[in-house]
């Protein structure tokens, strides 16, 4: 039962002799009494309530923070993730490209070193040639010679072969 303040206002005892109704007034105490008490009891409950939401609250609230700090930690972590693996990554393309330049630098040395034997083997060659054509001109003109001034060519060339051996 639910009584308002318009009922408490508007309630009207019927009169006796000696004043307003006893027994209606009893009546209405009773209910009045059993309002209170259910307000009272769910007043109650209604406290027990809200100190558990309230308790309830605060462990969300502790949760919350709890997430916060470690999504927070974990967003640390992956920013030092990054930038470690940026630091690696940059270490391994330094180095990727220090040994690429060290390679290039042997090629470009081993080219010029075959560049310069190749130029001493065609001063060789040259040299080999003229010397050649020397001693085909000398043996053919020993050829067109006669057979006396040969023979002294050839003992000229005995001498000059036993002179270098004693040298």
């Amino acid at each position: 039962m639910t009584v308002s303040k318009i009922d408490l206002l508007n309630k009207q005892f019927s009169r006796g002799m000696l004043g307003y109704s006893r027994v209606e007034v009893d009546q209405f105490m009773m209910e009045l009494a059993e309002v209170f008490g259910d307000f009272a009891d769910s007043r109650k409950d209604m406290r027990k309530k809200i100190k558990r939401l309230e308790k309830t609250l605060v462990e969300y609230r502790q949760r919350d923070e709890a997430l916060r700090d470690t999504l927070m930690s974990t967003q640390k972590m992956v920013d030092d993730l990054k930038v470690t693996a940026s630091k690696e990554a940059q270490l391994i393309l330094d180095a990727a490209r220090a040994k690429a330049d060290a390679t290039v630098q042997k090629g470009h040395n081993r080219l010029a070193q075959i560049h310069e034997e190749i130029e001493v083997l065609k001063r060789s060659r040259t040299q080999f040639e003229i010397q050649l054509k020397g001693l085909l001109n000398s043996h053919l003109e020993m050829l067109e010679m006669s057979s006396p001034e040969r023979d002294k060519v050839e003992e000229l060339e005995s001498k000059l072969k036993y002179l270098k051996k004693v040298d």
